[in-house]
């Protein structure tokens, strides 16, 4: 009687089985990560390709007294119609570093009214700058583009900013009326391949001197990926907003030799890579330049009615003024007419930036609009934007992208938060902008009341 033998599964029947059942995990996983998609493509408004690209740990570690991340802003938005698709990293880094290498000087066809005056911009009137707007067979116009008086920075910060010959990003702080907080999701190259430069006056400097942050003994400083340069703004305007606008428009000529640039407010932290948004809204979009559209306004009207009822400029009969120029000077109220640009109001507190001869043309124009008014940037931002010859190619993407890039966060709370003290002064008709027969917006307050806004 022979002896009985166990019987076994054979072993390629044990690898097939295991195969199997990593197919079935693995299929399920996926089909579970497409659900999810696919259930929140309404809500989501960015997708990678591949998430684990950048770095997860953090750059810098404040002390906790800093406070940089009090007072978040939340977002309330869960619907997305336009989501923004990122390539992978590797291939957005390559991309734009062969774009950086092989592009020729930013401004070469630009060229910059030269002079001193008794302000930074020159402060010339409506006439000079409306004479600015349209040279496009005119190659050899001077464009005024701000520096007539020296922007003082130092000799070794200045020369640091020449030396940033790919991609900057930018932001300021004057008047100590933001944290510096640093950017999330970088990816392994960018900390080396793109500069973070924060602009601060003194009255920043020393409290980020009174948390221990800056070296008392040095002319150089830095936070994490940014480079503090301090501006001695005494020398500029007395407005802490005002001296914002130089380094948040006129970036082009402060980093001549940058190719592409990012403006972040400081009361926002950015937490995709700078490098996917660059290519994912300026080079995938073939624009020169990216800014959301505002998450209310679409007429620039309804900013400048906004701007007065709720103070966020001090002088309202200035704001009439400025409302009036334009509105005499062609200024229409949106409509689809003026597609491809789907709104007049941006929110501008993020502006990503192809430093080609139109893009840099615009800013130097929109510069020149603030001094001559007020430094709140989204009211000349149409005006200059339909005026402008040639056309600049804008992407103005939605508000829920805007708020998936990057978190904001509200201006530092008490003293030494760079609130106005000003008292707010009302126009002398007794309102904003009247509807009378002599007033220059008429027919542009009776298209816009006429116009549905969607």
């Amino acid at each position: 009687m022979g002896k009985a033998t166990a019987r076994t599964t054979p072993l390629l029947l044990q690898s097939k089985l295991l195969c199997f059942s990593l197919l079935y995990l693995f299929s399920s996983l996926f089909l579970a990560l497409y659900t999810s998609f696919s259930s929140n493509a309404n809500s989501k408004c960015l997708f990678r390709s591949s998430p684990f690209d950048p770095i997860q740990s953090p750059l810098f570690s404040y002390p906790s007294s800093y406070g940089e991340h009090k007072h978040a802003v939340p977002t309330l938005r869960s619907s997305c119609s336009s989501p923004v698709f990122f390539s992978e990293y590797f291939v957005a880094f390559k991309e734009i570093r062969e774009l950086c290498r092989n592009s020729s000087s930013s401004g070469k066809n630009l060229r910059y009214l030269q002079g001193k005056a008794r302000s930074f911009g020159g402060n010339f009137d409506v006439w000079e700058r409306v004479s600015s707007f349209d040279h496009s067979d005119d190659a050899g116009f001077e464009v005024p583009c701000g520096f007539f008086k020296d922007f003082p920075v130092s000799d070794h910060d200045r020369k640091a900013m020449e030396n940033c010959a790919g991609v900057v990003v930018v932001s300021a702080i004057f008047g100590d009326h933001d944290k510096i907080r640093q950017p999330k999701g970088l990816g392994s190259k960018t900390p080396g391949f793109v500069c973070f430069f924060m602009f601060a006056d003194d009255s920043t400097l020393r409290t980020l001197d009174y948390h221990n942050l800056i070296p008392k003994d040095s002319n150089e400083y830095s936070i994490g990926v940014w480079r503090i340069v301090r501006v001695s703004v005494e020398r500029l305007y007395e407005s802490a907003a005002m001296n914002g606008m130089i380094p948040k428009y006129l970036v082009h000529r402060l980093f001549p030799n940058s190719k592409y640039s990012i403006w972040i407010d400081a009361k926002l932290q950015l937490v995709v890579d700078p490098l996917l948004l660059i290519h994912s809204l300026v080079i995938s979009e073939n624009v020169d330049m990216a800014i959301s559209r505002h998450p209310y306004y679409i007429h620039t009207m309804e900013e400048a009615m906004a701007t007065a009822r709720w103070r966020k400029w001090f002088d309202v009969d200035s704001l009439k003024k400025q409302m009036e120029t334009y509105c005499e000077n062609g200024l229409q109220p949106w409509t689809p007419k003026k597609h491809p640009y789907p709104s007049d109001v941006p929110d501008s507190a993020l502006i990503l930036r192809k430093h080609s001869v139109g893009s840099n043309r615009f800013s130097c124009l929109l510069f020149n609009e603030l001094e001559a008014f007020n430094p709140r940037d989204q009211l000349p931002f149409a005006y200059v934007r339909d005026k402008m010859k040639p056309k600049l190619k804008m992407n103005m993407f939605e508000v829920e992208v805007f708020e998936q890039i990057a978190v904001e966060y509200r201006h530092n709370l008490g003293p030494g938060g760079g609130s106005s003290s000003r008292r707010t002064k009302r126009a002398v008709s007794g309102g904003f902008v009247n509807g009378s027969s002599n007033s220059r917006c008429e027919s542009y307050l009776l298209e816009m009341w006429g116009e549905p806004h969607d």
